[in-house]
């Protein structure tokens, strides 16, 4: 892989977007200014472990049954961290659902 603007290999920087999920996707879209394809999984990051974030804890609110579907949701982010680090890591770039489509969109349209 080629580096990218931080002086991390690309799936390096890759899977670090996701470590800390949005915030560390925020740090690499600050930082980051070349690479598409670490822009890519920041933005990724950003749009689904946001939505999980807000999702999760505005559903844990709901008495009674929020705080189980508020855990479910918490265990399927979990397991899409990790499929994500690994698919970043070995050089993939994975679309989830809406998330993927739209990061897509905002580097294309950074990088014209």
């Amino acid at each position: 892989m080629e580096k990218s603007s931080t002086g991390l290999d690309e799936n390096v920087a890759g899977l670090l977007c996701y470590v800390l999920g949005w915030v560390s996707g925020l740090v690499f879209i600050l930082i980051e200014q070349q690479s598409k394809f670490v822009r890519y999984h920041a933005m990724q990051s950003i749009y689904i472990f946001g939505a999980i974030t807000v999702v999760a804890i505005v559903i844990g609110w709901i008495p009674g049954i929020g705080i189980v579907i508020s855990s479910i949701i918490w265990l399927i982010g979990l397991a899409l961290w990790i499929f994500l680090m690994i698919r970043a890591y070995q050089g993939a770039k994975p679309k989830v659902l809406w998330a993927g489509d739209l990061a897509e969109k905002w580097v294309q349209k950074k990088g014209d």
